[in-house]
């Protein structure tokens, strides 16, 4: 066995092989950039190597600084983890010349399956079924557009070298095919150093879903299982969950034996995944294969028992599998949600700065018999920075069944802290809540169909107002409890506190409830003006950001905030704001004039921190609506900014290469 393992990568995943390799009592190896030089992978490694500035371009891609950090620490293995050199043959070739054990498969089959036209040319010799598309290299945009049309609107226009959502577009029609064909160039020779585009037929109203396999060096290939993957955004997943509540046993076990041939055509070993495209009938297409471990790798952890990364540690180390197709089970269902640093109000767009607060729900098993799961590479008061990957936590729950694990899952996002950047909590806990998900009826459209408007946040039926509503009473009246408290003992007297408070609720529109409390010794009694009551207990104390209250008999995890005499308050996917004031200062709010907004509607702001890659119109020229104005790059991905009407270029404050921060102007209109 391996004496001690450098990991090629950074990140939740470096601490995700860092606990493997330290439970095998094997030592480990960080890396890490400028902007890395702090995080949690260099804390918890044994050894870290500094190996360059922050783009990954300059560092975690640079085959180089990797090998001379493997000479400098005497690692005798190296895990790639996924994404950066993970899938470059070049990178395993490098190893196998120094005498390095690659924790991945080998080289052949890195090259055979990294390429996608290579590797659906292999599945379809090897019987696998495959997307009809245009499998030669696309040279320009108006070629993209053409072999498009041949196959037939929509079409899915990928980057060759591609992966994690990297260098994909969908187009319906041929200006979309030329403007898909230059964007997904431009990211795949960013992300991939190589810029080769095809084309293939877009399944409509499609499933994802990929199959796990694994093994050894002996010849001997397993098939762990599927995972459904088709909560997707901008090709990139969201949700994950294992099994898939769309598959029946025949299904599965056909997916999985072309995916156990088609990675026995390459002599494949080592984790990987075959991707497949499943229609409504359970017809299913490969889609493509990735040499390396997922990053939704933990659900099949969940239901199988089994330990991914351990098991690439030992079927590089040359070991055979310990266990046969038929020791394969798949018990029970888990979830996982990943959390991005990208603000869901904002269309989603990526957000950098420091985690003021991160404190996620306890890992383990639950009272319940649950199990949460919180993959992680961040920390409280650690940066999210806008050269990597926006992921910051993978969070997973475990239970006997889909339903219960779901359940488990948004509480677990309730009990989650993530103060300081926008991220995507509230959008993870609005899923889980909606009856299609719950139902399973699931495609990779889901969030385009569900959220056609973009995310606003969830709206509160009348029986979450009412709870929200007394939640919020509350807290008023503990505030001024303690206020009283602290007052009557420096002035040797005591006010008292009301006991009517008038609770205004805003999201988006406002809703008022009238409601009396009384308070005894189980908790308190909240009626309200129609002589409904919900009795609430809480311990909650102020100061206390998430707190734990009874609400007619419900459990609510609700974080808490106080804004200014506000209190906001966020569930579920709510985020409300609560003014609670007495009948007579309700009275006279409903007086004061309403703050207009400042008028932007002339302005071409930028959306999210990132750098200017183009800026594609000149002062004073006319735009129609739909025409691209300029794109921004943030977080490795390419963003195309669009005018939204008919205008006039007045000035342009921002010119290509310029580093911007959210909200800077990039453009003004006459």
């Amino acid at each position: 066995m391996f004496k001690k393992i450098l990991i090629a990568n950074r990140g939740e995943i470096a601490c995700r092989v860092i606990k493997t390799a330290r439970k095998m009592g094997i030592a480990t190896v960080a890396v890490y950039s400028d902007a890395d030089a702090n995080a949690l992978h260099v804390k918890m490694a044994d050894e870290a190597v500094h190996i360059g500035p922050a783009p990954s371009s300059q560092s975690y891609i640079v085959i180089d600084r990797i090998m001379q950090a493997i000479e400098k620490t005497g690692a005798d293995a190296v895990h790639p983890g996924y994404g950066f050199l993970s899938e470059n043959p070049a990178f395993a070739a490098a190893l196998a010349t120094a005498g390095i054990a690659f924790i991945g498969p080998p080289v052949k089959a890195i090259e055979a399956m990294g390429d996608k036209i290579t590797s659906k040319k292999i599945a379809a010799r090897a019987g696998v079924s495959t997307v009809p598309g245009h499998m030669g290299l696309i040279e320009d945009a108006e070629e993209a557009a053409r072999i498009s049309a041949q196959i037939g609107y929509p079409v899915m226009i990928k980057a060759s070298a591609g992966g994690g959502g990297k260098g994909m577009r969908i187009a319906w029609n041929d200006a979309e095919a030329r403007e898909g064909f230059q964007s997904s160039r431009n990211e795949a020779k960013s992300s991939f150093g190589d810029d080769r585009i095809f084309i293939e037929k877009f399944v409509t109203e499609p499933r994802h879903i990929e199959i796990q396999v694994l093994g050894d060096q002996h010849g001997t290939v397993l098939y762990l299982g599927e995972r459904e993957c088709s909560i997707q955004r901008r090709n990139q997943k969201v949700i994950e969950e294992a099994p898939s509540p769309f598959l029946d046993p025949a299904t599965r076990q056909a997916m999985g034996e072309q995916a156990v041939a088609l990675a026995k055509a390459v002599g494949y070993f080592s984790a990987g995944t075959v991707e497949f495209i499943v229609d409504g009938e359970r017809n299913f297409y490969f889609l493509e294969m990735n040499t390396r471990l997922q990053v939704e790798h933990p659900v099949t952890e969940l239901v199988t028992g089994i330990d991914l990364v351990e098991q690439m540690i030992r079927v590089a180390a040359g070991e055979e599998l310990a266990f046969g197709q038929g020791d394969v089970t798949l018990t029970g269902w888990a979830i996982e949600s990943r959390l991005y640093a990208e603000d869901p109000y904002r269309n989603f767009l990526p957000s950098i700065g420091r985690l003021s607060r991160y404190r996620p729900p306890a890992e383990g098993r639950q009272d319940d018999g649950t199990i949460v799961r919180n993959d992680t590479g961040v920390f409280e008061g650690g940066e999210i920075s806008m050269y990597y990957d926006p992921m910051i936590a993978k969070l997973c729950t475990w239970a006997k069944d889909r339903v219960t694990a779901i359940d488990a899952m948004a509480e677990a996002l309730d009990g989650f802290e993530v103060e300081g950047i926008g991220h995507n909590l509230p959008f993870l806990a609005a899923v889980m809540g909606q009856e299609r998900f719950r139902d399973g009826r699931l495609t990779t459209a889901y969030i385009t169909e569900e959220f056609p408007l973009g995310f606003s946040g969830v709206s509160p039926d009348a029986a979450d107002e009412r709870r929200i509503a007394a939640v919020a009473a509350v807290i008023k009246t503990t505030l001024e409890e303690r206020a009283t408290a602290i007052s009557g003992a420096l002035a040797n007297r005591r006010r008292m506190v009301g006991q009517d408070w008038v609770v205004t609720l805003s999201s988006g529109e406002s809703h008022e409830e009238s409601v009396t409390l009384k308070t005894g010794a189980d908790g308190t009694a909240v009626r309200f003006a129609d002589g409904a009551m919900l009795p609430v207990a809480s311990g909650w104390l102020p100061g206390q950001h998430l707190a734990d209250f009874t609400v007619g008999g419900e459990k609510m995890s609700v974080k808490v905030d106080l804004v200014g005499t506000a209190i906001r308050l966020r569930w579920r996917g709510m985020d409300l704001v609560c003014r609670v004031r007495s009948p007579r200062v309700a009275e006279l709010a409903r007086l004061m004039p309403v703050k207009v907004p400042p008028d932007t509607s002339k302005m071409l702001l930028c959306p999210m921190p990132g750098i200017i890659t183009s800026v594609r119109v000149s002062e004073g020229e006319s735009v129609e609506a739909g025409q691209t104005l300029a794109t921004v790059e943030a977080m490795k991905m390419e963003n195309v900014l669009k005018a939204e009407r008919q205008g006039i270029v007045k000035r342009i404050a921002a010119s290509a290469g310029e580093s911007l921060a959210v909200d800077a102007l990039i453009l003004e209109f006459e």
